[in-house]
């Protein structure tokens, strides 16, 4: 086991070395879990009975003497500490000391713990940890200033470059790093299964495929505005940056859709049948949704806003949340407003001329 130990202490030792030099690490830290000194004593059955002491004797004068047992408790007020007894530290402060130790046999004569055992300094294993019945070792790396999953593939990468792994042995990313992957797996498959559903219902409200077509394009260009506020604040992508796009996703299409009925309904009212009297539909439809969508903008900005600039526990994680929301709805109102009427407006021309 200490030999399978001092080869996972080597190749952490090597990650440690490697990892220093990648962009973004404030501090790693390798652990070391064959180095550490111990006090073996080994006790001398023989000798033991020759002085009339048995084994758990000398153990328990071994754990009070060194160790302490707590004997009482003393209460003052409402606070409450421990009395505990143990030799005094002249007794137990080197490996001499400890052989000197004093004790008394049932024959009641004084013997040292040198004559009935053996007290060297040893070395041996700090921890040994196991992941799945296997020993495993950690090496601890804290990042800062850049995001987590592109710090990890690169720091992947370089490990798997420069660093050999004997046979029997094998690397593992853990930590926060983990969560993270588990909720790329996840939105790799909700949000496809999402658009499709979304396109679907869409489908079966309208009955055609253009306007959920519009709704997405739109979409895809109303996110814009949450990119530009991330970089603004210099936030990393993360789980939290996601949850709030998904949110600014979901607005962004109510717009749209909202904006569409608009436009059909001034169309089916009017009964367009030249290029100008489509523009004049198309712009009396678009001019209804602006006074709605300034106020819901303006209401979702200033809610948000408190979040924004609040300091309190959990805050870095909602500011995460709650930028990619602040900045869509810059964007998303000028999306639905100005890119939709443009983009049906020309649909509906081809129409027309047909």
């Amino acid at each position: 086991m200490r030999q399978h130990l001092k080869i996972i202490e080597a190749i952490g030792r090597r990650i440690e070395q490697v990892v220093r030099g990648v962009e973004g690490t404030a501090s790693v830290y390798a652990e070391k879990p064959a180095n550490a000194r111990y006090i073996d004593v080994r006790i001398d059955r023989d000798e033991a009975a020759r002085n009339w002491m048995s084994v758990d004797e000398i153990q328990e004068t071994i754990a009070v003497a060194v160790g302490g047992m707590n004997i009482s408790e003393t209460v003052e007020g409402r606070e409450r500490y421990p009395i505990n007894l143990r030799y005094p530290p002249e007794y137990r402060s080197s490996v001499a000391a400890l052989r000197a130790l004093p004790m008394v046999t049932e024959k009641e004569y004084q013997v040292e713990l040198g004559d009935v055992a053996k007290i060297e300094i040893k070395d041996g294993p700090d921890m040994i940890r196991s992941e799945n019945a296997r020993l495993s070792g950690w090496v601890l790396i804290d990042i800062r200033g850049r995001d987590l999953g592109a710090y990890v593939a690169e720091a992947r990468q370089r490990v798997q470059e420069q660093i050999a792994l004997p046979p029997g042995y094998s690397l593992a990313w853990s930590g926060q790093y983990e969560y993270l992957e588990r909720a790329q797996q996840r939105l790799l498959l909700i949000i496809p299964l999402t658009v499709v559903l979304i396109l679907v219902m869409l489908f079966m409200v309208f009955r055609n495929l253009v306007e959920p077509l519009l709704v997405m394009v739109a979409l895809s260009v109303a996110l814009v505005g949450g990119l530009w506020l991330l970089a603004l604040l210099d936030y990393n992508l993360s789980v939290a940056v996601g949850v709030g796009f998904i949110a600014l996703a979901g607005v962004a299409a109510e717009f749209g859709i909202v904006m569409l009925v608009y436009l059909d309904q001034a169309v089916a009212q009017q009964r367009p049948t030249c290029l100008a009297e489509l523009r004049e539909a198309v712009i009396d439809g678009a001019a209804r949704r602006v006074r709605p969508k300034a106020m819901t903008a303006t209401v979702i900005i200033a809610g948000l806003l408190p979040i924004m600039f609040g300091d309190g526990a959990g805050s870095e994680v909602m500011r995460r949340i709650a930028a990619p929301m602040v900045g869509g709805m810059i964007t998303a109102p000028l999306v639905s407003m100005v890119l939709i009427p443009v983009l049906y407006f020309l649909w509906q021309r081809r129409g027309l001329a047909r």
